[in-house]
């Protein structure tokens, strides 16, 4: 049996740990306006110790203001005389009388209740209903079926328990396909600009576009305008006719309808900072945060007396109240490390950005990376990052992303950002011979002549960034 030693060896190394409240400030920092609301509305409400600051704490007491809400309406005029005749109206109405009071609904109706109202002035029957409603629920929010027919038919089978033919569910989708609006039911974009033009007046527009979707559709989508006109053997102005009668129908006929939920409604930017320039060029930075003030809770405030009590209960009662006032001093120390860490980075942002925050263009905008505001403020990339994302700045003009102001020199010896290119690249694209749109190597040209050597990859970059289709789908007959 081979011998067995036991060894003792000494190892050295680094290792990294995060406690937890780096890790709740990294959290802190990458929450937006709402979502730091919520967690200061749950720490209030789970902490007892945490409190809200009142008014009064900030301002004089409202017992010694006496004034009514008539005689402030009144303090708002010079003169009696100055006082329009409905203020000086009493309120007539009787406490049984009942007032109207416009309350808010909800507006919004989806695709699937509209076609499912328009099912029920359809003469169907109940078989045919059912079918019916299923085929509406296939439909995506374009209006488009996102399913097979032969795959509803064995869904109506299996899920339905309905003995029932391919010949049934096309004649039901058929009655579907000529709701409103038209296009619905459509299973591709060809299919959807047919029905369209199959509910217009008959004329010529109509069917020379008719034919053109149905018979060249291809072309017509790669914009081979003279190929068309040769197969069909007409002239440019009958073309030209029929693809502007095309450019009227709707790709998407669902989104006619309003599919907006509550929920999507309440998904807008708030802005975290707002930025204001003088006429003299200076730059306020304010911090847009409607987090009320918080306070430590007056029962818990108290002092420590530093001999630890010998009654058990009591004991307990102090370690309670002791971590309970940890936890909330601790979080309000983090809400203030990160409304100073905000400010320093936006402040930073804004005196490396001055003339774009001056004009409000963003071809003004200079290169700036992550690392120049780092040297500015002195913290951390990583806490620069998590400080800029998801956040917004309001201006006078518009509120703008954080991450817009980080952007590269397209060439290591060119002192000019990304930014001013692009915005430079949009205006040759907008101002070209729209019969004549120019390649991204006659683009590449025109941004040299004007300042902008960059390369033909560099541009096609651009120009996909800018959501601008190759010359050739921007080609207008």
């Amino acid at each position: 049996m081979a011998d067995e030693s036991l060894n003792i060896s000494q190892q050295t190394g680094l290792q990294q740990k995060l406690n937890p409240r780096q890790v709740m400030f990294g959290r802190f920092l990458e929450m937006t306006p709402p979502e730091v609301e919520d967690a200061v509305r749950r720490a209030v409400d789970e902490n007892p110790a945490l409190e809200e600051k009142s008014a009064s704490d900030n301002f004089e007491s409202i017992d010694d203001f006496n004034e009514t809400a008539e005689e402030l309406q009144r303090a708002d005029y010079g003169s009696d005389d100055d006082i329009p005749f409905y203020r000086l109206e009493a309120n007539n109405r009787s406490a049984d009388d009942s007032d109207y009071e416009p309350v808010l609904t909800d507006s919004a109706t989806s695709l699937y209740e509209a076609l499912k109202e328009q099912l029920a002035e359809l003469d169907l029957d109940s078989r045919d209903t059912t079918v019916a409603e299923y085929i509406v629920g296939s439909l995506d929010d374009n209006g488009y079926l996102t399913r097979g027919l032969p795959e509803i038919v064995e869904d109506l089978e299996i899920r339905e328990g309905m003995d029932i033919t391919l010949a049934d569910v096309k004649r039901v989708f058929a009655r579907v396909r000529s709701l409103d609006p038209a296009g619905v039911g459509a299973v591709d974009l060809r299919d959807c600009l047919l029905l369209q033009i199959d509910r217009v007046p008959r004329s010529l527009e109509a069917r020379v576009a008719r034919e053109i979707i149905a018979d060249w559709f291809d072309l017509f989508s790669k914009k081979h305008f003279d190929k068309i006109r040769s197969h069909l053997g007409i002239d440019r102005d009958v073309l030209a006719g029929a693809i502007e009668f095309i450019t009227t129908l709707n790709p998407k006929p669902g989104s006619l309808l309003e599919t907006v939920t509550p929920t999507d409604r309440l998904r807008h930017i708030v802005p975290d900072f707002s930025v204001d320039v003088d006429s003299d060029g200076h730059a306020t930075v304010s911090l847009l945060s409607r987090t009320p003030e918080l306070a430590v809770e007056s029962s818990f405030d108290l002092p420590d007396s530093g001999t630890p009590s010998t009654d058990r209960r009591r004991r307990e009662a102090d370690i309670f109240i002791k971590r309970r006032r940890d936890d909330a001093l601790a979080f309000i120390r983090m809400l203030e490390m990160r409304s100073q860490t905000l400010m320093a980075v936006m402040e930073s942002i804004v005196k490396l950005q001055p003339r774009f925050f001056a004009t409000d263009d963003p071809s003004a905008i200079k290169p700036m990376i992550i690392k120049d505001v780092a040297e500015l403020t002195g913290l951390d990339i990583s806490v620069i990052s998590r400080a800029t994302t998801g956040k917004y700045v309001l201006t006078r003009h518009g509120v703008y992303p954080l991450k817009m102001f980080f952007n590269e020199r397209p060439k290591e010896d060119v002192d000019m950002s990304s930014h001013e290119i692009v915005e430079a690249l949009r205006k040759i694209i907008d101002n070209e011979d729209k019969h004549r749109p120019l390649s991204d190597e006659a683009l590449r040209q025109r941004l040299a002549d004007a300042g902008y050597d960059i390369a033909r990859r560099t541009v096609t970059k651009y120009r996909e960034r800018l959501g601008r289709p190759v010359a050739r789908l921007r080609k207008h007959f």
